[in-house]
């Protein structure tokens, strides 16, 4: 066999005719070695052994030759040369291994910048569960109400719907009824609060008027106490005003003391005339008007005090038409100037002149500053006199004194003001009674005693906000509880009339509003006996009894016209009669019925009244329906005795009517009367 392969070669021989065939692929063991290097012969483990173990070289005419490398022009090399300089996983550019890693993040709470999550709808269970109303995803302010609907009710049957939408009604009554009950809440704080803040504001103008009074005092003491030094005992001005416990003697003694400035001083009472509290507050004494330009000397002159004025008087020589008659002082006072304190400013003059040294002739003097620009000097006669600063001292308590007077008064009007603006706003009814309106300015600070406390008319305005929220919530039990009580206060001020025509002013228009509410809720509730017996009970308590018993017997009234015309004739005269004559009768005697047990005993005849008018309006019906019949006949008797019949229900009831019916029927068929059913 390897003979015959030994002389088989493609090179040489004749040219053949038939296809070489070609062996099968042959494991490569070795690389293929290349045309220019001598080819060597190298042991494999395929190559063919000896028969003593020694490998054995192939041929070099049998070995394969290198494959020629592929064409660098043809389209198959050049992608085969795109192939294999492929590369894949290179690094960047500029990429440099001995730098440190990338750092790792910072452990960073990322929840609290997450958006809160929607609210979501209960989902429903596999059993198909019925979906829940929630509250919370409700009051989501970012909750869209299609998308929430639609998500909640996508699969909810007709019977889920509707019980959902029951819930959510439920819900809005509850969240109206609370917003309600915390509006009333708050506005009661509002009212209450602002009562305190009331009263505060009076104890602290109260606190103001004290610490002004404490600073004057210690003003009077600390200017005595300086003058007359340690030891000395006070101005005898203020010792004499503290030792007066007397009204009435400090009043004469004020008064003496005008009376003996009017005979002094001539002139002065055209200055100031006698009025009430006016008096003499000191007699500086003689001073001495000095020229405004020169500070020359220019008039003797004498200052008097008062408490809300200061006068100048000028000392003239008198004339002596006898020359021996020495009864009189050789000068008298004439009024010169006089100057309300509070339109004047007195300076002393003392603190001008600190730049000059050494003492000078202004050191004594004070300068008034009247109103037109004026301003006149004066200065003591005496150097160093101590009336300059007991004079300045005391001007300045009088002005302190007149403007705390002004001040309490205009706080006084302003509060008058303030009270009757706050009583006429809060019920304009007021404006109507102006009598009431006018003495309220007088009875603001008006104290009346409620079990035992001291109360004033805030209170009662109090009481009358309680008993409106009352009447506004329908609560007509408490609210007619309260108006018992209130009536019942203003009867016991009987030595306070002012007040008491105050209080039953509210209570009376209160009464009125609560007595509508009232009526209205028994004419809708009248065929309810019990609702009937507790309206009529508070109506009797609030003093409205005749405008329950009128009210009730209308209502009653209408219900027997309305059942009236229910009924329809329809051709049969005996069945029309007989449902007119049930209707009237019976609803009558219930009527009496409800009125006996509603209603005290003495109303009974305004009740037999009425139901004496509607059996004459069912006997007008009955001749009316009856005018076309014989008189006496079969069809007049049977409808006769048919009302009749139900005449007698009002036996029951202790009234016997059956005498009535029929007598204002007409004695001749053939009457005049206008013949129908008797509607109108």
């Amino acid at each position: 066999m390897s003979e015959e392969r030994g002389l088989i070669s493609l090179r040489r021989g004749p040219k053949r005719k038939s296809r070489p065939t070609i062996s099968a692929p042959r494991q490569i063991s070795a690389p293929i070695p290349n045309d220019s290097v001598p080819t060597t012969t190298v042991p494999t483990a395929t190559a063919p052994r000896s028969t003593a173990g020694r490998p054995t070289a192939a041929p070099v005419e049998g070995a394969p030759r290198q494959r020629p490398p592929p064409t660098t022009g043809g389209k198959t090399g050049d992608l085969v040369k795109r192939r294999y300089s492929t590369r894949f996983n290179n690094l960047p550019p500029g990429f440099d291994a001995e730098k440190p890693p990338v750092p790792s993040l910072p452990d960073v709470d990322l929840s609290k910048y997450e958006p809160p999550a929607r609210a979501r709808p209960p989902t429903r269970g596999a059993g198909g569960t019925a979906p829940v109303v929630d509250p919370k995803a409700l009051r989501d302010p970012r909750l869209v109400p299609d998308q929430y609907v639609a998500s909640i009710l996508s699969e909810a049957t007709e019977d889920e719907i509707r019980d959902y939408e029951d819930a959510l009604r439920k819900l809005k009554v509850r969240a109206s009824s609370d917003l309600q009950q915390n509006v009333y809440q708050n506005r009661t704080q509002f009212i209450k609060i602002s009562k305190e803040a009331e009263k505060l504001k009076s104890e602290m103008r109260s606190l103001r008027n004290l610490f002004k009074e404490l600073e004057t005092n210690t003003n009077a003491l600390r200017a005595a106490s300086n003058r007359d030094g340690s030891g000395g005992e006070f101005s005898t001005g203020l010792s004499k005003r503290d030792k007066r416990s007397s009204v009435a003697d400090r009043t004469a003694l004020w008064n003496s003391q005008m009376q003996a400035l009017y005979k002094n001083v001539e002139g002065s009472q055209k200055f100031l005339p006698s009025s009430m509290g006016r008096h003499v507050v000191q007699n500086a004494g003689p001073w001495i008007e000095l020229d405004n330009a020169t500070y020359k000397s220019r008039r003797s002159m004498q200052l008097f005090l008062l408490n809300d004025h200061l006068l100048i008087a000028s000392r003239k020589k008198r004339k002596a038409d006898n020359p021996n008659d020495a009864r009189g002082p050789a000068t008298k006072l004439v009024a010169d100037r006089c100057w309300p304190l509070l339109d004047i400013e007195v300076v002393d003059m003392a603190a001008t002149s600190e730049a000059y040294s050494g003492r000078n002739k202004l050191a004594d003097a004070i300068m008034v500053r009247g109103v037109g620009q004026e301003s006149f000097i004066y200065r003591t006669e005496r150097p160093e006199d101590p009336e300059k600063s007991t004079l300045l001292l005391n001007i300045r308590k009088a002005v302190e004194e007149l403007r705390k007077g002004l001040q309490s008064e205009m706080e006084a009007n302003n509060k008058a003001k303030e009270t009757i603006n706050y009583f006429a706003s809060r019920d304009p009814g007021l404006l109507q009674k102006t009598e009431l309106l006018e003495t309220l300015s007088d009875i603001k600070d008006m104290l009346i005693e409620v079990d035992g406390k001291q109360q004033n008319l805030r209170w009662v305005e109090g009481q009358m906000d309680e008993l409106d929220i009352d009447i506004a919530l329908q609560n007509f039990d408490v609210a007619v509880d309260r108006v018992e009580k209130l009536k019942n206060l203003a009867r016991g001020l009987k030595n306070n009339t002012i007040a008491q025509d105050f209080i039953n002013f509210k209570v009376e228009e209160r009464s009125f509003k609560l007595a509508g509410f009232i009526v209205r809720e028994l004419i809708e509730a009248h065929d309810k006996q019990t609702k009937t017996r507790r309206n009529v009970s508070w109506l009797n308590r609030l003093g409205f009894e005749d405008r329950a018993r009128e009210a009730y017997l209308e209502a009653r009234s209408d219900l027997i016209q309305r059942r009236c015309r229910q009924c329809i004739f329809q051709g049969d005269l005996h069945l029309y009669i007989w449902q007119l004559s049930f209707v009237y009768f019976r609803i009558i005697r219930n009527t009496v019925s409800c009125f006996q047990s509603c209603f005290p005993q003495s109303m009974m005849s305004a009740c037999v009244k009425w139901a004496k008018e509607e059996v004459d309006a069912f006997n007008t019906i009955l001749s009316r329906q009856l005018s076309s019949t014989e008189r006496d006949g079969e069809v007049w008797n049977q409808c006769i005795q048919r009302a009749k019949i139900h005449a007698q229900l009002l036996e029951e009831v202790q009234l016997d009517f059956r005498d009535l019916i029929g007598k204002e029927t007409p004695e001749s068929t053939n009457g005049a009367g206008p013949v129908g059913l008797g509607l109108t």
